[in-house]
């Protein structure tokens, strides 16, 4: 494959990425909302890809949600409106970047608080095993010593 060919297939890829998957039909006519759906569009998590948000999906469920938006926004809605019609239907799971207040406050401070209970509770074990005095092991007495001989020549 010669560079210049290389070229145009890096051009051509770089020139492709902004359109992912938001196909043709779905573009509005008003550049001005057609970038304010794309916004909305870049924060709402496909419910199929998971970790993907609506605008890069090539899902069904994706198309839908598109579409969706952007009758919203025709509709005369703001963005705010449309994001709690999405989420009323959906929950919250459709949120790429969930909210850190009401219920969820609590998932988000699990993770720092459990660290934190475990390394306590971690720190506690290992200064009281350090207080603890060593027991001092006796020495076999005669007799204990001749029963262990007794037994390792079977």
């Amino acid at each position: 494959m010669t560079w210049g060919l290389k070229r145009l297939l890096i051009l051509l890829m770089i020139v492709a990425t902004p359109l992912w998957a938001v196909e043709p039909d779905e573009i509005l006519d008003d550049p001005v909302l057609e970038k304010r759906a794309r916004i909305i569009s870049k924060n709402l998590r496909c419910l199929v890809c998971r970790n993907e948000s609506i605008d890069e999906s090539n899902a069904g469920i994706a198309k839908d949600l598109r579409v969706l938006v952007r009758e919203r926004l025709v509709a005369g809605d703001s963005n705010t409106d449309v994001v709690e019609f999405v989420v009323d239907r959906y929950g919250e799971y459709v949120l790429l970047k969930p909210q850190t207040g009401g219920s969820n406050i609590v998932l988000w401070a699990a993770g720092p608080v459990m660290l934190i209970l475990g390394l306590g509770l971690s720190g506690g074990y290992l200064r009281r095993r350090s207080k603890r005095a060593e027991r001092k092991v006796e020495a076999l007495s005669d007799e204990e010593k001749a029963r262990l001989q007794e037994i390792l020549k079977d």
